[in-house]
């Protein structure tokens, strides 16, 4: 989890690699031959990896993006890296081997693997030392569209990614005549350890977007009362991404939006587009106007297909949409960043060279009493609310986990009218909301009031005028492995401090040293996340899928691997407890850098080993 000193490319080096990128030949040697320029959506044989026997050299690498060079690591000398294709139900062996100063690691995001081969240096493997190589090997159990990249300091950050396509053992459900893959990132030409450095220094030191006199006087956003509030509340609604499009250039498959990366069709054919958010900071929102979005797939795993106009995809979080493109002209992929700061351009196109009109960037959003998890519109008439009932949100304490605390009551539990409601303190600082949060500076506040959000588009999509994908839309195709129903339940506070940049769970950072989540073997737990920030969080569990609790057909409950927890949100998931000591985090990396990690530590029931 340490970070390493990184690597600072000299003046003369970068000069150097700017005139050898004149030719269009040499600007597209710097990619993988599936995220060229133009890309006719066929992958010829020999252009992936694939096969029982896989290498790949993790080193430094200039990489262009709209004419300008900066440095980055690079997996086979591109980035992002190159495509893995892989079969459901062989057995591949990948050695990788480190050419840097520092250690590196690859994690088979979404992939699963035996917890030794999962690739996170100091819970389940060592790393990856300079100078050497480590062999993964393990069966592949799954088909779909996945990813892998570094879980050693800020690499991820530096380009250190890549695709993983999974074809099924047996026929793919999807129909499609034409497929491409489609990686969102963000990159900036200043050094991560310094972004994270200045993030330190001061909240909000990369927002060029808050709220300004003119716009006060213009009637726009916030009036002077609620910004007095606020103010005294020490939050800022304008406050939606760390890092802005003020330092960052968003890329599709490596490509600013000057460059314009293009995927070739024909019209008439179905197009499936394999989306995969790759990025650091950033949550997307994707369109593509004038085409229709028919979602097929959610983080690898088929749904019942639904159609949309837009989606949001959060960190580590992938998505297939099927499009029908039937007219002989081009149509514009827009990836918008959350915060509105800037976009990821790229085009769907007949031939080569053509391009279509590109939105502006619309208004950015504002964060609401809601996403201070102070929703006054959640009361039932009985006084209790949809965030405070156990129903709805699990009741965190109520079965005893191993190593943890005895149960204590919670502050919702007497919350059954509105005579009760009146005699509580509901300020942001009530820990009986909370019980087993530890208070100190790395918590900014204590949400009093969630809501499950799930059936709720993300920030600022709220009134588009048009369909936008939310979990509650999403129903497994094929039938869940597990339908038990969870033996106990688990609350898990997602806490921080935004103008300290102090991330967390429970309120403890992970290198306070806290004592892992632990599960015995097998069982089946309900998890409730509730995001006590201003801020959304995509949360991953590593070696697992679980299912998201909510309304659905008996035994499809969508299983995910990365579910974004909206700001004063909860989401639910249930999951059975594979054997293992497994990493879960927010996959912001700068949020899981300062301390939003934590382990699910899985052990087998009396009997067995430790």
């Amino acid at each position: 989890m340490r970070c390493g000193d990184g690597f600072h490319p000299d003046r003369r080096r970068i000069l150097r690699g700017a005139a050898l990128l004149t030719a269009g030949a040499a600007l597209n040697s710097l990619f993988p031959a599936w995220a060229q320029n133009v890309s006719s959506g066929v992958i010829p044989e020999g252009k992936f990896l694939s096969g029982e026997d896989i290498r790949l050299t993790i080193g430094h690498s200039d990489l262009s993006i709209d004419g300008r060079v900066g440095h980055a690591i690079a997996i086979n000398g591109t980035v992002p890296g190159p495509i893995i294709r892989l079969k459901e139900g062989q057995t591949v062996r990948l050695s990788v081997t480190n050419t840097l100063a520092e250690d590196t690691s690859i994690h088979w995001h979404g992939v699963l693997v035996p917890v030794q081969m999962d690739g996170v240096p100091g819970v389940s493997f060592p790393g990856i030392r300079p100078g050497e190589t480590f062999v993964y090997e393990f069966p592949v159990r799954q088909s779909g569209t996945y990813w892998y990249h570094s879980h050693s300091g800020l690499q991820e950050q530096e380009g250190h990614y890549a695709p993983i396509i999974i074809d099924p053992a047996g026929p793919d459900p999807v129909a499609y005549d034409r497929e491409h893959v489609i990686v969102l990132s963000d990159f900036s030409f200043i050094h991560p350890h310094r972004l994270f450095q200045k993030l330190k220094q001061e909240g909000g030191v990369f927002n060029y977007q808050k709220q300004t006199m003119a716009g006060l006087l213009a009637g726009r956003d916030q009036t002077l009362a609620e910004r007095t509030e606020w103010a005294k509340m020490r939050m800022d609604p304008t406050d939606i991404s760390d890092i802005t499009g003020a330092v960052y250039t968003y890329l599709v498959n490596g490509h600013g939006p000057g460059d314009n990366w293009t995927g070739l069709f024909k019209p008439g054919e179905r197009v499936r587009l394999r989306f995969i958010n790759a990025a650091t900071q950033t949550i997307f929102n994707v369109r593509i106007p004038g085409l229709n979005l028919t979602v097929v797939a959610a983080d690898g795993l088929n749904v019942r297909p639904v159609v949309v106009d837009e989606f949001q995809i959060g960190n580590a979080e992938t998505y297939d949409v099927i499009v029908e493109p039937k007219e002989d002209r081009a149509f514009t992929i827009v990836s918008e960043a959350v915060d509105r700061s800037g976009m990821g351009r790229a085009t769907l196109a007949p031939r080569a060279g053509m391009s279509a009109d590109i939105p502006p960037l619309r208004e950015r959003p504002l964060a609401t009493m809601k996403d201070m998890g102070m929703d006054m519109s959640s009361m039932h008439k009985d006084g209790a609310t949809a965030g405070m009932d156990h129903t709805k949100t699990g009741d965190a304490m109520a079965m005893p986990v191993p190593g943890a605390a005895p149960p204590r009551v919670r502050g919702s539990d007497v919350m059954g009218d509105m005579s009760a409601m009146e005699g509580m303190d509901m300020s942001m600082r009530n820990w009986m909301n909370a019980p087993q949060v530890k208070m100190g500076p790395g918590v900014q506040m204590l949400a009093p009031m969630p809501k499950d959000r799930t059936g709720e588009t993300g920030q600022g999509l709220e009134s588009v005028g048009h369909r936008v994908l939310v979990y509650r839309d999403l129903v497994a195709l094929e039938p869940n492995r597990d339908t038990r129903a969870p033996s106990r339940k688990l609350e898990i506070r997602l806490t921080g401090n935004m103008e300290r940049f102090m991330w967390g769970f429970d309120g403890k950072k992970f290198s306070d040293k806290p004592e892992p989540y632990a599960f015995r073997k097998d069982e089946r737990v309900r998890v409730s996340m509730v995001n006590d920030t201003m801020m959304a969080h995509p949360i991953h569990l590593h070696g697992h899928f679980f299912e998201l609790a909510q309304d659905a057909p008996v035994g499809h409950m969508p299983r995910k691997h990365t579910v974004i927890v909206a700001p004063g949100g909860i989401v639910q998931f249930d999951f059975t407890a594979e054997p293992g000591d497994w990493a879960f985090h927010c996959h912001m990396l700068y949020h899981m850098h300062a301390g939003m990690f934590q382990v699910f530590r899985v052990r087998p029931f009396a009997g067995g080993a430790a």
